[in-house]
């Protein structure tokens, strides 16, 4: 069923499912990826986490899809704003068993999910699926400090400047193939997605700490989902976070090569609902 709810002023939209049987049932708030809209990956995972029987909660962030803010703009701050507002809505819903909340995240909403469990203690277990545990510092490192502060100050010299999310051979905020073949075909679809985004949203990217959240998680159960190789959301950092997470957790590598075969390919798409519906019943 279709839901708004408000978020910093903000009104967002989303979409509810209800598991058949009896309730009230646990309940997930579903983020995925970069620039991604709620009928993409999200739902994909919604729908075999619903029928394993879980409450769903997916919905577009403030500024893409079908809800407002300022548009095609990658906000970190205000996305967790929108996910404690998502939780928030799922503890007034007849549906949902408010002491049994969870989050999951894909791709980038993998490291949002984190961050947001870390500091929001009505989330009682958390779940990353090939996702981007980004760090400043380990950017930094890669890149040469001055090489990174400079491609921050490109970000900010050009911050309301819209580029393409994807392209098969230009510049893009997401460049090359295998994100072209996802977002730039019809295994994207979706009539509310936009393949344009802020230069601005790259500064947000580079300078979100996802990571860092690994230290706070020692209360919260912990999942994370990876597929082996994966080009475009490190294993490393994967790996990292799991290690870094002091608390109940639990990792499961994919035999996996490329990073959108999490967003819809079997087996890996099943196999990554499958192993997150198991640990979420298991801990809500």
């Amino acid at each position: 069923m279709r839901v708004t709810f408000d978020s910093d002023g903000i009104e967002l939209v989303g979409e509810l499912r209800v598991p058949d049987g009896g309730h009230p049932a646990p309940a997930v708030a579903l983020t995925g990826p970069f620039t991604g809209v709620k009928e993409q990956v999200v739902a994909a995972y919604a729908e075999r986490l619903t029928a394993a029987g879980l409450v769903t909660l997916t919905f577009d962030h403030r500024g893409f899809g079908e809800s407002g803010g300022r548009r095609q703009h990658e906000d970190a701050q205000g996305k967790l704003a929108d996910l404690r507002a998502a939780t928030g809505l799922l503890t007034t819903r007849p549906e949902v068993d408010p002491a049994r909340l969870g989050l999951v995240g894909v791709c980038l909403g993998g490291g949002y999910a984190m961050r947001a469990a870390a500091t929001d203690p009505r989330v009682r277990a958390v779940a990353g699926i090939a996702g981007a545990y980004n760090s400043p510092a380990r950017f930094a490192e890669g890149m040469g400090i001055d090489t990174y502060r400079a491609a921050l100050g490109g970000m900010l010299d050009r911050y309301d400047e819209l580029l393409p999310a994807v392209s098969a051979d230009g510049e893009a905020a997401m460049p090359g193939e295998e994100p072209y073949a996802y977002y730039g075909t019809d295994r994207s679809a979706s009539p509310h997605w936009r393949n344009e985004v802020t230069r601005g949203s790259l500064h947000s990217l580079m300078t979100f700490d996802a990571l860092g959240a690994a230290d706070l998680l020692g209360a919260t159960p912990l999942l994370v989902v990876h597929g082996v190789e994966d080009a475009y959301c490190s294993p490393d950092l994967a790996r990292e976070l799991y290690e870094r997470a002091p608390g109940v957790k639990e990792i499961r590598w994919l035999d996996a090569k490329v990073h959108i075969d999490l967003y819809d390919t079997e087996p890996y798409l099943g196999q990554a609902a499958d192993t997150t519906a198991d640990f979420l019943l298991r801990h809500l």
